[in-house]
This record gives structure tokens, sequence and C-alpha cells, in this order.
């Protein structure tokens, strides 16, 4: 395979060092990830791999775990899985809080949700699950990537009004460009295409049943993805997407496409929150109080705003709830680190003990 046509640009060739050549190790993609076994694309094509051990388990050396979207160095084996050596630094990162402290590496609150992206694109369909409240959510995580977020309405055929909801999408977007499209007609497809061109990477994130399938399934001409649909009675969808992957277009586009998270939980997004809510952020700065919560201080221009009608009370308790969200799953990881640190001194100290003890 082309590595320039999997996105494999001059930031990532920079990375390989004198001593990643002599080792014979050359750059690869990582499109699926399996607990522990990984797919990859190279120039050898496709392949199943899986991590150095003495890199990754014995000495810790890494304190993360190669996503979908990772370039890392590999030595190719004609006869077996290839050797991860290690990842390369990433241009973009998308996580999101772990539900369940699984067996994730270094900070097990934190779960690798997909990395080395141009663009997001956050969809919501304009059904009666439409959520502005959602999007903020969305806007938030994919700020804090470092990509640039689109956001794409699906199912414009079975809206009545679309243009009022591009409106309320815009009223807490700030510039970020909106896009109505209908998977079925064709309407909007037209408006994505700056985006598709080759060696581009864009990851799909939204709730199940939004379109994710269908969208992907449109822009490849065809059918490269199973499609399910809604429930009736509250069109809120099913799963079709078990896991994460980085599909690639016959027109050179890759997507990475997600399970749908209807909650997405936030972890170490403060910048990102920050360029979402711009229009509290700006008006804070006109609190009598510095550090003002705009709760019940006085002096206090957000709560104005309100009062005036500029800024909605929805729009602050948003603001409120993602900020105490942000806060816990920083208090949850840092609960979750000291534990873990605990288990390992507890470990060493018997281990010293028991050798003691034979001496």
């Amino acid at each position: 395979m082309n590595l320039q046509q999997l996105g494999f640009t001059e930031f990532f060739k920079k990375q390989i060092t004198k001593n990643d050549i002599e080792l014979s190790l050359i750059p690869a993609r990582v499109s699926a990830v399996h607990k522990e076994s990984y797919e990859l694309f190279s120039e050898f094509g496709e392949s199943s791999a899986r991590l150095k051990s003495s890199l990754f388990y014995q000495n810790s050396k890494y304190l993360v775990y190669p996503a979908v979207g990772d370039f890392v160095l590999i030595k190719h084996n004609e006869h077996g899985d290839d050797i991860i050596y290690r990842i390369l630094n990433r241009k973009s990162y998308f996580t999101r809080s772990n539900p369940g402290f699984g067996n994730y590496s270094g900070n097990e609150a934190v779960q690798s949700i997909a990395s080395n992206f141009d663009y997001v694109f956050l969809m919501e369909s304009l059904n009666q699950d439409f959520s502005v409240r959602r999007m903020e959510r969305y806007l938030s995580t994919a700020y804090e990537s470092g990509a640039t977020p689109i956001i794409v309405l699906t199912k414009s055929d079975l809206c009545e009004d679309v243009s009022e909801q591009i409106a309320k999408m815009e009223q807490v977007s700030f510039g970020v460009k909106v896009v109505a499209i209908s998977a079925v007609t064709g309407e909007g497809l037209g408006q994505l295409s700056e985006y598709l061109t080759t060696g581009t990477t864009i990851v799909f994130l939204g709730s199940s049943g939004i379109g994710k399938s269908s969208l992907v399934n449109a822009l490849s001409g065809e059918e490269v993805m199973k499609v399910c649909g809604i429930r009736d009675d509250d069109d809120k969808g099913r799963h079709t997407t078990t896991h994460r992957e980085l599909i690639c277009l016959s027109n050179g586009v890759m997507i990475i496409d997600t399970p749908g998270m209807r909650e997405l939980g936030l972890s170490n997004v403060e910048s990102g929150l920050s360029s979402t809510f711009q229009d509290i952020e700006s008006l804070s700065n006109y609190c009598k109080f510095q550090d003002c919560k705009h709760d019940k201080e006085p002096g206090c221009a957000v709560k104005q705003a309100i009062e005036d009608g500029s800024l909605s009370s929805d729009r602050l308790r948003s603001y409120h709830k993602l900020q105490r969200e942000v806060r816990h799953s920083a208090k949850k990881a840092a609960y979750q680190f000291a534990r873990t640190t605990a288990g390992k001194n507890a470990s060493k100290q018997q281990h010293y003990s028991r050798k003691n003890i034979n001496i």
C-alpha cells in the first residue's frame, strides 16, 4: 500500500530514527484493535500484529497502547504476526472516559478511541432524538482532539424544517460548518466533497442509528457497511458498528467509524470546553469576581445575560453539567492512579520481603 495515501506525512516521517532504520523497522497504520491483537496497513498490504512484550509489558516503557489510526513502527514477519515496536507521536487524538475501567495501560480511566484524523464529523440525526445539548458534549471533545470539527445533520429527508434545526446548531457551534444531508436522496453530500481528498482521515462520532453506516456507503458508492434501522418508538438506534476500524475508500479517503456513543464521557477537555462555550467564557471576563461560578454571586455578567435574554439558562446549565463531569473524571483518574501505584508498591514490598526471608 502507498504510505502517502494512508496519510503518512512528513510529520510522521521525521520521527523515524537511525536506530529504527538499523532495526529494519517500517511504518504501518493500525486499522483495527481486538484486545491484544491488531490489524495493520503497510507497504506489504494488510496484516495482523502484536506488541513487542519486552517494550509494552515487561518494562512498562509505554503508557499507552496503539489506537485505531495510529502509525506504528513494526518488524514485518512473512510467516506470522508482525511485531509492533513503538507508536509514533500523534497529530490528533480522541479519548473518552472509560465507563468500565478496562485493562488500559497507564491511566485506566481513559479509553482510546482514534488518532491521526484530520476532521471529526459530529453526527446528529434530524429526528425526535435531535439534541443540541449532546452536540455541545461532542464539540468539547472534538476541539480537544486537535482536528477540525464538522457538524453533519443526517436524515434531512425526514425533517420538515431543516433550516430551523441548522440554526439551532449554529447558535452553539460558533463558526463550525453545519451540513444537513440525506444518504437516501443525496441531499447535502456535495457540501462534504472538500473534505474527501486522498490521504485525508475522517472520524465519525454520534449515537447509534443516526446514519453513519449509510453515509460511509454513500461516500464510497458501494455497500461497505451493514445498515441497521432505528426503533419506531423513540427514534433511537440499534448498534451496527461493534468495534472501531479504519476504512479505506476507493477515492483514497479513510474513515474511522466508531460504535455509537449515546453518553460520551468527558476526560481532559478543559480547553475544548472553553472553545465550545466561548460565549460564556467571554462574558466571564465582565463578572465582578474573577472566580465567579455564575451562580449566586453579585455582579455576574453571565446571569445578567440570561436575564436580558441574550443567553439561555439551558446553555448555562449544560456548561455547569459538563464542567462537573470533567472535574469528576479528573478525580476518578487520580484515584485510580493512586490505587494502581499503591498496589504496585505493595507487590514490590512483598517481593523484597520474601526475598529477604529466603536469604
